[in-house]
């Protein structure tokens, strides 16, 4: 049998050694999609390696579960949120599934360890009252650039219940993509799944009004929300950050008019849409895949109707 060989390659034959070389520790931290997941299990493990005395990547493979149980302790003692102890197991559990997948380990230190129980299945991220939503949705101004893009932006926040992260992605030819005659946002979540959410007529109008006076339109492949610049800096084809959107929209336009409180960000807005589609009725399985979610028990901690504040016996006391 005759094997084909191309003429030339890529990698030198040193480098093709380097690679072959790497721990498989090395290659499940470069196979994580999330630049968020990355960043989050690169400390979660920075954690457990200092708790440990883990110097080498090989040395994981030493790990048994009193390592964990150990740690787990540690973690307790330093009054962690149950969630965040979690978190951190999680990334400890990801990381020896992969090393069971390659055969680098037999066994995963971390299967069997209890996890901390979670203080509240409705979560810490509060949801905006209905005036509220209408408020900050109606906070930027509608007769300038920053405040056409502003508005656009909490449209899709607080109609399509996007994460932050998603919604810096969003290319111009992603917000009207037709799907059986209706418009849909084509959005890139995690780990680099696709979905396609129906777009909202109040979205629609501020997005084609964005663009009408930013004139990037016509511009398919580029960013759709980008930063505003002046007229002496020149245009600018970048899209607008995470912490932008944090920033210089949705937390300035809360302070406008008066929002306050913990963990009141963009998060809030995702949090306040998924709230808002479930006491309408919305079918939870349905919001599930419109959040990305890949678990249903993840969309739970958004269905907040058997805790309605109105409904608390506060109100039903009489003096």
């Amino acid at each position: 049998m005759t094997i084909l060989i191309a003429q030339a390659r890529a990698l030198t034959a040193p480098e093709f050694q380097r690679l072959a070389d790497v721990p498989p520790e090395a290659q499940w931290f470069a196979n994580l999609d999330s630049d968020q997941t990355r960043r989050a299990y690169k400390n979660d493990l920075r954690a457990f390696m200092a708790f440990t005395g883990i110097a080498q990547p090989q040395e994981f493979r030493l790990v048994t579960r009193s390592h964990v149980l150990a740690w787990r302790a540690d973690l307790e003692s330093q009054k962690l949120a149950g969630s965040t102890i979690r978190r951190k197991l999680a990334a400890l559990t990801s990381l020896y599934e992969y090393l069971c997948e390659t055969n680098a380990v037999t066994l995963n230190p971390v299967k069997g360890v209890k996890r901390p129980k979670v203080d509240s299945y409705e979560g810490k991220t509060p949801a905006l009252g209905d005036a509220q939503a209408r408020a900050i949705h109606d906070a930027p101004p509608a007769d300038t650039l920053k405040g056409k893009r502003d508005r656009a932006i909490l449209s899709v926040l607080l109609y399509h219940a996007l994460r932050r992260e998603e919604l810096t992605k969003l290319l111009v030819k992603d917000f009207c993509q037709e799907r059986r005659g209706v418009p849909h946002l084509r959005v890139q979540g995690k780990g680099g799944k696709l979905r396609y959410i129906p777009t909202h007529a109040d979205t629609l109008r501020l997005i084609s009004e964005y663009l009408q006076t930013s004139g990037h339109g016509a511009d398919l492949s580029g960013a759709l929300f980008r930063p505003i610049v002046n007229r002496h800096a020149g245009h600018t084809a970048a899209a607008l950050t995470s912490g932008g959107v944090y920033s210089a929209v949705v937390v300035r336009y809360m302070k406008q008019v008066g929002i306050k409180g913990d963990n009141m960000g963009p998060h809030a807005l995702r949090a306040t849409a998924a709230t808002s589609a479930l006491e309408h009725n919305a079918d939870i399985a349905k919001v599930q895949e419109w959040l990305g979610h890949a678990s249903i028990s993840t969309t739970r901690v958004y269905d907040r109707r058997e805790s309605k504040s109105e409904d608390s016996p506060t109100f039903r006391v009489s003096y």
